[in-house]
């Protein structure tokens, strides 16, 4: 089991690697994250990974470009941790 660590926050969560940081953020009832559509797409549950290693599954190139993604940047509803990790929200401007 992984633990993850929201920068700024106190609380934190458990994530097996198996499990997206969000839908386990979710099953732990912790809101640390903001939770948009759940599928990769609106980009509302962007983050930047400060330290830990993590896989995803394709996220959508209008929320986190290859640059962004090189750079730490993922949507936590494609992210699975495979150590512990911290990471930092990223506020995503409504229009």
């Amino acid at each position: 089991m992984n633990h993850i660590q929201v920068s700024g926050r106190q609380k934190r969560f458990n994530c097996s690697s198996n499990s997206t940081l969000l839908a386990a953020m979710i099953g732990k009832g912790v809101e640390l994250i903001p939770v948009g559509c759940r599928a990769g797409g609106c980009g509302v549950c962007k983050i930047r990974v400060l330290e830990g290693n993590y896989s995803t599954k394709k996220m959508s190139r209008a929320q986190i470009t290859e640059e962004e993604e090189q750079a730490g940047y993922a949507l936590a509803c494609r992210v699975y941790p495979l150590s512990d990790m911290l990471v930092e929200t990223i506020e995503k401007a409504i229009k």
